[in-house]
């Protein structure tokens, strides 16, 4: 095992050329990173996605995260585009509702900014 990370999960063998392992194992990885990228989607992707009705632009973000390095892409939460983002920004992993239906909210993971240690509890 040579402590390369992989995302998306997978099974077969690591990616690492200098690495001979044909297992690899599950890993926890950071909730925190920083922007690496982004951009906006103003349009409606097509099915199987499932998107508001009306349809609300979102940003998508490339973050690299601080401990493993590697870049993993994700949407912003409502709210937040483009125009509110910029590289080097930090961010954490939330979650937020993608879709309502029938009562129910179905979720997805989200990368919003990171608020800072001064700016929980009150200083």
């Amino acid at each position: 095992m040579c402590g390369t990370y992989v995302f998306p999960p997978r099974d077969g063998a690591c990616p690492n050329p200098s690495c001979d392992s044909d297992e690899l194992l599950p890993t926890p990885l950071s909730r925190f990173g920083n922007v690496w990228s982004y951009a906006e989607n103003r349009y409606a992707p097509p099915l199987p996605y499932r998107a508001s009705d009306p349809f609300e632009p979102y940003a998508l973000v490339a973050v690299q995260l601080e401990t493993e390095g590697i870049i993993v892409l994700g949407q912003a939460p409502k709210g937040i585009l483009a125009v509110d983002l910029k590289v080097g920004m930090r961010m954490q992993l939330e979650t937020d509702v993608l879709y309502n239906e029938d009562g129910v909210d179905y979720m997805v993971y989200v990368w919003a900014p990171a608020v800072q240690p001064s700016e929980v509890g009150g200083a």
